[in-house]
């Protein structure tokens, strides 16, 4: 049975792993340095990242944003130059796509952990027509931090009750519900698949069937 969302007047789209491929950008880049083994790299990177804005979230670090993150890593690595790495994330196949398909519905907008530049940047790198972008740099904090949702919910306009969040991490889904949003998750590679007491709004095999529910449910 087709799904369907009804009342839905502005989608909230994670970015890293949702719209754009992180892990395969990251792995790619990194190879191109020469390193032999960049998965064990990227796995290395993501893990960093995540410990540092854990601990910023438990306040035992000041809060940085995710370029400063980036160059850490970057420099534990030992090639400075993938600094701006997160800038140049290829999309998903269908990312570009959809995303306008959607545009010419209902508001779009992205919400990343990336800041502000690294969010620019990359949206125009990967061709994502939002019509808006939230960066967690806003409230100096990374989400699920409750702050980073309300964010979204401020720039939205609308009751959360009529705001969708999309993502390929469960985690990030749990966190929009918490402040109010309706959950809509899609898979990606090196996603966080739901758990088994999840109770998301919608799932989806693709974005493709994403996007038909939330036009479908405007039209009715």
């Amino acid at each position: 049975m087709t799904q369907v969302l009804h009342g839905i007047e502005v989608v909230v789209f994670d970015v890293l792993g949702t719209l754009v491929d992180e892990p395969g950008g990251l792995a790619a880049q990194i190879a191109a340095t020469g390193e032999e083994d960049p998965a064990r790299w990227v796995d290395d990177w993501q893990q960093y990242v995540a410990d540092q804005q854990a601990r910023i979230a438990r306040g035992e670090r000041p809060y940085a944003p995710s370029s400063i993150l980036d160059a850490e890593v970057a420099a534990r690595v030992g090639v400075p130059a993938l600094t701006t790495v997160t800038r140049s994330l290829p999309a998903w196949d269908d990312s570009a796509h959809e995303v306008a398909r959607l545009a010419q519905h209902v508001t779009v907008l992205g919400l990343s952990n990336a800041d502000a530049a690294t969010l620019q940047a990359l949206g125009r790198h990967a061709d994502l027509r939002w019509h808006r972008a939230v960066s967690a740099e806003r409230v100096a904090a990374y989400k699920p931090d409750a702050a980073v949702y309300r964010a979204a919910i401020d720039d939205a306009a609308v009751p959360p009750s009529r705001i969708l969040m999309v993502a390929a991490h469960a985690w990030d889904l749990r966190g929009a519900a918490r402040a109010g949003m309706r959950t809509a998750y899609v898979p990606r590679p090196g996603g966080d698949a739901p758990m088994s007491d999840d109770r998301f709004d919608g799932s989806f095999g693709t974005l493709a069937e994403l996007v038909d529910a939330v036009v479908t449910g405007t039209r009715l």
